[in-house]
């Protein structure tokens, strides 16, 4: 039932984060209150994900993340193991708009959120973790969620503004 649970969690926050227009994305941003995310001109540490990134080509991705548990030209969704999972989102040029990363369970090959960003982030007093920066010049944006309890979840992602 757990697990039915999150990925009906993973299934929502994909719609949430990928599937509004900008008009959508600023009533949900209003609705959950989360904080307002933080523009940055640097690059951040955590840019790729198993050497993908946003614009790679859909051929370029496939090279280099294999073959996918579900493919269409539009999203594809990979399980690297029981607690690592990933989503690639496409446009219609067939490149990589968004990356969606989320590990379960045992959470020691999540990177932490000071991997991904580079900077300390607050923790809140559950342990959870919810932060999001936009990197203008690069055009995208990165976001890390941390859930704790009986069923911990992190979901890395990032996608172009």
């Amino acid at each position: 039932m757990t697990k039915i649970f999150i990925f009906l969690f993973i299934i929502a926050l994909s719609v949430v984060s990928f599937g509004f227009t900008r008009t959508s994305a600023k009533f949900v941003k209003n609705a959950f209150a989360a904080p307002a995310p933080t523009p940055v001109k640097g690059k951040p540490p955590y840019s790729e994900y198993r050497g993908v990134t946003i614009g790679l080509t859909m051929n370029e991705a496939r090279a280099k993340l294999g073959d996918a548990k579900d493919k269409s030209d539009t999203q594809e969704y990979y399980v690297f193991s029981d607690n690592e999972s990933a989503q690639i989102y496409y446009n219609e040029a067939k490149t990589v708009t968004a990356v969606t990363i989320t590990f379960t369970g045992k959470l020691d090959a999540a990177p932490t959120a000071l991997a991904v960003f580079g900077e300390e982030v607050e923790v809140k007093p559950d342990g959870g973790i919810f932060k999001m920066i936009q990197y203008p010049k690069l055009g995208f944006w990165i976001s890390y969620n941390k859930i704790t309890g009986d069923d911990p979840l992190i979901i890395i992602a990032m996608q172009k503004m």
